[in-house]
């Protein structure tokens, strides 16, 4: 399993256009894909999962990926998550 942490920096959080690519992105990979803030995780192949989340500026929050294509995908999020949020 791979993790990554990140605390957003956009002042509107973790909000709807890019999250959209993002679970695009996680949909495309074969591993299981979750986001976690605090107690609460959601399935980062499911929009409305992440969206329920309610991410806001300044939270950190851990992406993990555990699957055949773990590698991959982890480098992948953690770039898309760093250059959008």
């Amino acid at each position: 399993m791979k993790t990554f942490e990140y605390t957003i920096k956009d002042p509107n959080g973790l909000h709807a256009r890019p999250a959209g690519l993002l679970v695009q992105m996680a949909q495309k990979s074969a591993s299981t894909v979750k986001i976690a803030r605090g107690e609460k995780t959601a399935d980062l192949k499911r929009l409305f999962a992440v969206m329920g989340m309610n991410i806001k500026q300044g939270e950190t929050v851990t992406v993990s990926v555990d699957g055949a294509d773990e590698e991959e995908t982890a480098k992948a999020l953690n770039e898309f998550i760093k250059s959008n949020f």
